[in-house]
């Protein structure tokens, strides 16, 4: 049974995001007991909104305790389908900033949403304006 859990795990860290967001429950919990996180990977871990929900790693690292995936998006970006928006969050850099046509809530959910028109966008709808328009 243990070889089936690993080859189901194994074949759904192959498919896309869709895919993934369909089978969540295939995806291992996130663990900060010093695992090695290849970059793409994929794991279940609870939100700030105490949600649980999937996560891929932007960065590879051995994780620590202290790097649960909402705190550190430098390694973890949050798991959307296409077309969802999300809640702006800070970009950490190049590997999880926004791009042109990207959407999010901004600042928190059913509050207004704004639309990415530069790419590489790591600044806020109110740090500057001039890089994101309101979406009706």
């Amino acid at each position: 049974q243990a070889d089936i859990v690993v080859q189901a795990q194994a074949t759904a860290q192959a498919s896309d995001d869709e895919t993934s967001l369909d089978n969540q429950d295939l995806f291992p919990m996130w663990s900060g007991d010093s695992v090695e996180y290849a970059l793409d990977y994929k794991v279940q871990a609870f939100n700030l909104e105490n949600e649980l929900v999937l996560y891929k790693v932007v960065q590879a690292h051995t994780s620590q305790p202290n790097w649960n995936p909402p705190n550190v998006e430098a390694l973890f970006t949050r798991v959307a389908r296409e077309g969802e928006i999300l809640v702006w969050e800070q970009p950490s850099g190049a590997q999880d900033a926004y791009n042109i046509g990207d959407r999010v809530w901004f600042p928190d959910v059913d509050t207004t949403v704004y639309e990415s028109l530069i790419d590489a966008n790591t600044f806020s709808p109110d740090a500057y304006p001039a890089g994101w328009q309101i979406i009706p």
